[in-house]
């Protein structure tokens, strides 16, 4: 346990969102809730929390650029009335920020977020810690990260590998990014850009890092060994793997009957779950091989019918010979989702690059077995044969023959889940991760110089 109080300043895309905006968030609850005064900044609140505070990007910009937002915003405002509106916002913002169509027009990342500064300039004591979560996404200025880290230490969790490249989040396969990128393969791969300035990006990154130091950490091996293979590995003065975390008690086994009934789901079914942010438009999930294996599992279970459901993007149900997919739109409630995991017989996860899923975690905190991609983080997760199964990327008949066996052997999908369940519990709870943190954070608070110290010398 830590001894003292601590001042943490957490940043992140936004307080509600997908995988990496819900860990942050729920560090920042613990850390509140053990008594440290921790704050978060991001680049949109949506939520009431007085210790969230959005970063002023808008508010920070000069005269000519805030008429032009206001201008933009009014226009989107007529939307539903008017229609066809988005041609004159995107002139708007344009005139408004020329530098950053500029930068859009030419492939180049923008990091013209004037806010970014007042992370450390209006803090009325200087955190004893700044933990820096996803940092693309339209809200912060990666230029400032040599200042910020001269006022405090900072701690980078990568939850992807977009520090790592010259714009993408994960590279599915290509290695340009450790050698400086240019002649991108993919420049479509979320962030996408417009043209090929990946080797500029890179090289304004490496730029970036050279002058930073911060603490790094990923929540698995497989990110942290590429992190050690970057651009970004002068930067870090120590570096730790720590798996992220859930709520335990709330992602926990329960009632499959019950969970149904809440969720209006069919008693008689099979149901395969799925969950992620936009699982149909995702560069990194792979929906199609899901598909063709939910198909694969409608022809071969005949004894009952096969419902998938896809938790995370709203849309029509599907009708795939036999099975169904029905599509659910993001649910904010935690009780919620976890009724889902518990209605499901198999949690399914196919990706194509995938860093460390929450949706695995909690599946298997709530004692679902998993099948999921043999890809990135996912195998640290799963120990196959004992809590899931794990096959191929891309290999829909292997995808859907491990989710027939489980679905026929109702033994050994019990089995699974509650060994799934038994690994949660000593692996994956919430309460371990946030000691980690605090406990690191603690050692390098203690042993930082004071500011004006470090300017001296």
């Amino acid at each position: 346990m830590t001894d003292s109080v601590l001042k943490i300043l957490q940043v992140s895309t936004a307080d509600r969102g997908g995988g990496a905006e819900r860990i942050a968030m729920n560090l920042h609850e613990r850390y509140i809730a053990r008594g440290h005064q921790a704050t978060m900044s991001v680049g949109r609140k949506t939520g009431n929390d007085p210790d969230v505070i959005e970063i002023p990007n808008a508010s920070a910009r000069n005269t000519w650029a805030r008429f032009w937002a206001g201008a933009s915003y009014q226009l989107h405002s007529y939307e539903h009335r008017l229609g066809g509106t988005r041609p004159l916002r995107s002139l708007a913002d344009a005139i408004g920020r020329p530098d950053a169509w500029l930068d859009g027009q030419l492939g180049r990342e923008h990091f013209g977020f004037p806010g970014t500064g007042a992370l450390v300039d209006t803090q009325t004591r200087t955190p004893d810690v700044i933990h820096l979560h996803n940092l693309h996404g339209g809200y912060f200025d990666l230029r400032q990260l040599p200042r910020i880290s001269q006022h405090a230490p900072v701690f980078v969790t990568l939850h992807d590998a977009w520090m790592l490249s010259g714009h993408c989040a994960h590279s599915l396969g290509c290695d340009r990014w450790q050698a400086g990128c240019g002649e991108c393969p993919a420049i479509g791969t979320y962030p996408a850009v417009k043209r090929d300035a990946t080797a500029r990006n890179w090289r304004r990154k490496s730029d970036i890092y050279a002058d930073s130091h911060v603490y790094l950490t990923a929540p698995s091996q497989w990110l942290m060994d590429k992190a050690k293979r970057s651009m970004l590995a002068p930067a870090v003065r120590d570096s730790r793997v720590i798996p992220n975390g859930v709520d335990l008690t709330v992602f926990c086994p329960g009632d499959r009957a019950l969970a149904r009934h809440r969720l209006a789901l069919p008693e008689n079914a099979y149901v395969i779950l799925f969950a992620a942010n936009g699982i149909r438009r995702s560069d990194f999930k792979d929906f199609d091989t899901l598909r063709e294996a939910v198909r694969q599992i409608g022809q071969a279970a005949a004894d009952r019918p096969v419902l998938c459901v896809a938790l995370g993007e709203a849309g029509e149900t599907q009708h795939i010979g036999g099975s169904r997919i029905q599509f659910v739109a993001p649910q904010s409630d935690s009780e919620v989702v976890a009724d889902y995991y518990r209605a499901a017989d198999v949690y399914a996860h196919a990706a194509k690059e995938d860093t460390f899923p929450t949706t695995v975690i909690e599946a298997m905190a709530c004692g679902i077995p998993v099948v999921g991609s043999d890809v990135g983080g996912i195998p640290e997760q799963i120990d196959h044969g004992r809590t899931g199964l794990l096959a191929a990327a891309g290999d829909s008949a292997l995808f859907a023959a491990y989710v027939t066996t489980l679905l026929n052997n109702p033994g050994l999908r019990r089995s699974l889940g509650e060994q799934a369940a038994e690994v949660a519990t000593q692996r994956f709870d919430l309460d371990t991760q946030v000691e980690s943190f605090l406990v690191w954070y603690e050692q390098v608070a203690r042993n930082v110089q004071p500011l004006n110290t470090r300017r001296a010398a």
